[in-house]
C-alpha cells in the first residue's frame, strides 16, 4: 500500500510537526517512507508543505503533479496552491480557517479564504472541510491545530495508518504536559 501525501499550511500552524509524527507513525509500523518539507519564510507566516510518501518502491521523496493520495490542507489559499498535486479521486482534509498570506499583507489586500473553500467544494470530489475554529476553541488550545488535522485525516480513512500508531508516536515524541490536550485533539473526530 503506497501513500502520498502533501502537507500545506503556514509558518507556525504545526504542518512539519504533523508531517513527522506521520512519518514516524509509518516507520513504527515498518512502512517505508521518506519525507522533505519546504519552509520557506515559516517564521514570518510564509508557506509551508511536506511532501510525504510511504510505502515499497519509493525512491524520492517528491511527488508529482496529480499523484497525492491526501491533501492535508491547514489554510485553505495554501490547499488551493497544492491541489495540482492531487490524484484524480484523491481526498482533501482542509481547515476553514484562513491566515492572511504575507503577500496580502504586505499588498494592502484583503483575504477571507471563503474563496478558497468555495473553489475546493467545487473542483474537489472527496472534501473534508473541518471547522477548526470551533474545534480549536472546544479544546482550548489553537495550538492543537496540527494534532486535530491528523485527526481529521485519520477519520478519512486516507491515512494510510491506524490511530493507535499516531497516539504511540504522539506520546512518544511530545513533552508530557501537553499529551492530554493533543489526545483530545487527535480524538475529537471519534473513532
Amino acid at each position: 500500500m503506497n501513500k502520498n501525501i502533501v502537507l500545506c499550511g503556514v509558518g507556525g500552524q504545526g504542518t512539519v510537526l504533523a508531517s513527522k509524527l506521520i512519518a514516524a507513525a509509518a516507520m513504527a509500523a515498518d512502512i517505508p517512507v521518506m519525507s522533505a518539507e519546504t519552509i520557506g519564510m515559516a517564521q514570518r507566516g510564509g508557506s509551508v508543505f511536506s511532501h510525504l510518501r510511504m510505502g515499497e518502491g519509493v525512491y524520492t521523496p517528491m511527488i508529482g503533479e496529480g499523484e497525492a493520495d491526501l491533501i492535508l490542507g491547514f489554510e485553505p489559499g495554501e490547499t488551493v496552491r497544492m491541489l495540482p498535486y492531487l490524484k484524480k479521486g484523491g481526498q482533501v482534509v482542509v481547515s476553514n480557517r484562513p491566515v492572511m498570506p504575507v503577500t496580502a499583507s504586505v499588498s494592502g489586500s484583503s483575504y477571507s479564504g471563503q474563496d478558497m473553500l468555495e473553489y475546493l467544494e467545487r473542483n474537489v470530489e472527496h472534501l473534508m472541510i473541518v471547522d477548526t475554529e470551533k474545534a480549536c476553541e472546544e479544546l482550548g488550545s489553537a495550538k492543537v491545530l496540527n494534532v486535530l488535522m491528523l485527526g481529521a485525516a485519520l477519520k478519512t480513512d486516507t491515512l494510510g495508518l491506524s490511530k493507535e500508531a499516531v497516539e504511540q508516536v504522539m506520546l512518544q515524541r511530545l513533552p508530557e504536559k501537553f499529551h492530554e490536550l493533543n489526545l483530545s485533539a487527535l480524538n475529537y473526530f471519534g473513532a
